[in-house]
Protein backbone atom coordinates (compact mmCIF):
# COMPACT_ATOMS: atom_id res chain seq x y z
CA UNK A 1 0.00 0.00 0.00
CA UNK A 2 1.18 3.38 -0.44
CA UNK A 3 1.81 5.90 1.63
CA UNK A 4 -0.51 8.73 0.80
CA UNK A 5 0.72 12.86 0.80
CA UNK A 6 -0.57 14.75 4.12
CA UNK A 7 -2.08 17.11 1.53
CA UNK A 8 -4.09 13.95 0.39
CA UNK A 9 -5.62 13.53 4.38
CA UNK A 10 -6.17 16.22 5.00
CA UNK A 11 -8.15 17.68 2.16
CA UNK A 12 -9.83 14.46 2.14
CA UNK A 13 -10.63 14.90 6.15
CA UNK A 14 -11.60 18.25 5.70
CA UNK A 15 -14.10 17.36 2.65
CA UNK A 16 -15.57 14.22 5.07
CA UNK A 17 -15.99 16.90 7.79
CA UNK A 18 -17.14 19.21 6.04
CA UNK A 19 -19.85 17.10 3.31
CA UNK A 20 -20.32 14.02 5.12
CA UNK A 21 -23.47 12.85 3.20
CA UNK A 22 -21.49 13.83 -0.58
CA UNK A 23 -19.37 10.63 -0.24
CA UNK A 24 -20.04 7.38 0.00
CA UNK A 25 -17.94 3.54 -0.90
CA UNK A 26 -18.37 4.41 -4.97
CA UNK A 27 -15.09 5.33 -5.94
CA UNK A 28 -17.00 6.64 -9.35
CA UNK A 29 -18.93 8.93 -7.51
CA UNK A 30 -16.86 10.42 -5.08
CA UNK A 31 -14.67 11.23 -7.94
CA UNK A 32 -16.84 13.37 -9.39
CA UNK A 33 -17.76 15.34 -6.30
CA UNK A 34 -14.40 15.93 -4.84
CA UNK A 35 -14.50 17.54 -8.70
CA UNK A 36 -17.16 19.72 -8.00
CA UNK A 37 -16.07 20.46 -4.27
CA UNK A 38 -12.51 21.41 -5.07
CA UNK A 39 -10.38 23.21 -7.18
CA UNK A 40 -7.60 20.76 -7.12
CA UNK A 41 -6.33 20.60 -10.91
CA UNK A 42 -4.17 17.91 -11.13
CA UNK A 43 -6.76 14.68 -12.44
CA UNK A 44 -4.06 11.88 -10.54
CA UNK A 45 -4.40 13.96 -7.19
CA UNK A 46 -8.22 14.47 -7.39
CA UNK A 47 -8.22 10.71 -7.75
CA UNK A 48 -6.02 9.83 -4.44
CA UNK A 49 -8.57 12.22 -2.44
CA UNK A 50 -11.54 10.44 -4.88
CA UNK A 51 -9.70 7.26 -3.69
CA UNK A 52 -8.90 8.04 0.14
CA UNK A 53 -12.34 9.01 0.54
CA UNK A 54 -13.72 5.78 -0.62
CA UNK A 55 -11.16 3.75 1.37
CA UNK A 56 -12.16 5.86 4.71
CA UNK A 57 -15.95 5.35 4.19
CA UNK A 58 -15.78 1.31 3.45
CA UNK A 59 -13.88 1.20 6.71
CA UNK A 60 -16.43 2.87 8.79
CA UNK A 61 -19.16 1.50 6.82
CA UNK A 62 -17.46 -2.11 7.70
CA UNK A 63 -16.92 -1.07 11.39
CA UNK A 64 -20.31 0.15 11.94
Amino acid sequence: MAIKPKYVKQLATLLLEQYPQSFNTDFETNKENVTKLTNVESKGVRNRIAGYITRKKAGSAASA
